[in-house]
């Protein structure tokens, strides 16, 4: 009798094993692909530009092959196995929009919306070097300064005035940091014969040369470089009042090499008479209207664009201007596609496949940014970076990001 137990004891636990083993071997393959799917979609943008919603679909069914998709009332919504919900995309179609295509060279010319630190001193009393003022009070290399002591500050030289006339020693500043207001009290420190002094490296404007990327003839707008303008020396995105888009011609090339970029190096043609006005500086480019001054320069012929579901691997070709001779047209290869779930100057990667221009600049060199990125008819994006040791190498953002930005979609 104690025998019998015993081995249904024992019956019991091998089924309860084999149980748990088949039910693991069914779990577990859904895991991993409900795993594998997670991270396929991750980066899948909330919602998509499209001409076409069964583009999109096919598209997004080759980034998450395990998903089933269902379309409804303008959002694909995505699940694993059509029983568990993953991701809802919102598709917002686009009628054929058609923008001149840039490629020629521009100068940049920005006033900064406020002062921009762009180091700390030391400061000279009685032949002692002390410890910048600002630093000590907790000013930092990147902060925009709009205020001192109440009143605005738009130049470096209103902030030496500022300095110059505080008559307690105190300069009390109104700065920006990561879209935060911030005040902070600097305690100047004062030498007999220079007055006070803050302690301080500033900038108020910048300036330089890139590419068209687009225009539209309908509203003015225009859009180019791809990125966004950054200070050379905190590497942040400058914060602008207001700026000059310019005529430039390019004089010479330094050609790219491992290790050391290339570069356009030019010069502003007609500084009194800008051919637009920039009014934005984003991740996605430098965006505003272009005026009557701008009409010679451009070419009249649109070209229609297309949306990221419309990109391929394989060849394509860009618009750019390296030399006085003018905008000229040449191979490359779109190698890499990303799936952006923000918007971003790196949507894809390029490599510059024409002869001609590699013998000429070695690649992508600084200057090119913005220069419109055309396959099969249509502009898909523009150029915005190169490998540093791949010249031949870069990144390009998808248009979708630069029309939302210059508010051609919305």
């Amino acid at each position: 009798m104690g025998n019998l137990k015993i081995e249904a004891k024992e019956e019991e636990k091998k089924m309860k094993k084999n149980i748990l083993k088949k039910t693991s071997m069914l779990i577990a393959p859904i895991l991993i692909l409900s795993i594998i799917t997670c991270f396929s979609i991750k980066n899948i943008p909330k919602y998509v530009y499209t001409n076409n919603e069964l583009q999109v679909m096919t598209s997004l069914k080759a980034v998450a092959p395990f998903t089933k998709m269902k379309y409804e009332d303008s959002v694909i919504k995505m699940s694993i196995f059509g029983v568990i919900p993953v991701k809802s995309v919102l598709v917002k179609k686009v009628d054929n929009i058609e923008v001149i295509p840039g490629g020629n060279s521009i100068g940049v010319r920005l006033s900064s919306n406020g002062v921009l630190v762009v180091g700390h001193s030391e400061v000279v009393v009685n032949n002692e070097k002390i410890e910048s003022p600002a630093k000590d009070a907790g000013v930092e290399i990147g902060d925009l300064i709009t205020k001192a002591n109440g009143k605005k500050i738009e130049t470096s030289v209103q902030l030496i005035e500022s300095v110059k006339k505080s008559n307690t020693g105190i300069l009390k500043l109104e700065i920006t940091r990561n879209n935060e207001n911030i005040l902070k009290e600097v305690k100047l420190l004062e030498e007999e014969e220079d007055g006070y002094k803050v302690g301080l490296w500033v900038r108020d404007s910048t300036a330089g040369v890139g590419t068209m990327t687009f225009y539209d003839s309908k509203s003015g707008k225009f859009g180019a470089l791809g990125h966004p303008v950054t200070d050379g020396d905190t590497n942040e995105p400058f914060s602008i009042k207001e700026g000059d888009l310019l005529n430039s011609s390019i004089i010479s090339v330094r050609k790219g090499e491992k290790g050391l970029p290339g570069e356009l190096k030019g010069i502003f043609q007609d500084e009194s008479f800008p051919i637009g006005k920039i009014n934005k500086n984003t991740q996605c480019g430098i965006f505003g209207e272009v005026n009557k001054n701008a009409d010679k320069l451009i070419t009249p012929t649109p070209l229609p664009v297309a949306f990221r579901d419309e990109i391929e691997l394989g060849k394509a070709t860009i618009l750019t201007t390296v030399d006085e001779s003018g905008t000229k047209e040449y191979e490359i290869e779109i190698i890499k596609l990303f799936e952006q779930s923000e918007p971003g100057p790196k949507s894809m990667i390029i490599k510059i496949t024409d002869e001609k221009l590699l013998q000429k600049t070695g690649g992508i060199v600084q200057g090119m940014s913005g220069s419109p990125i055309i396959q099969n008819g249509k502009i898909i994006g523009a150029v915005t970076h190169v490998l540093i040791n791949k010249p031949d190498v870069g990144y390009g953002i998808y248009i979708d990001w630069m029309l939302q930005d210059v508010g051609l979609i919305k």
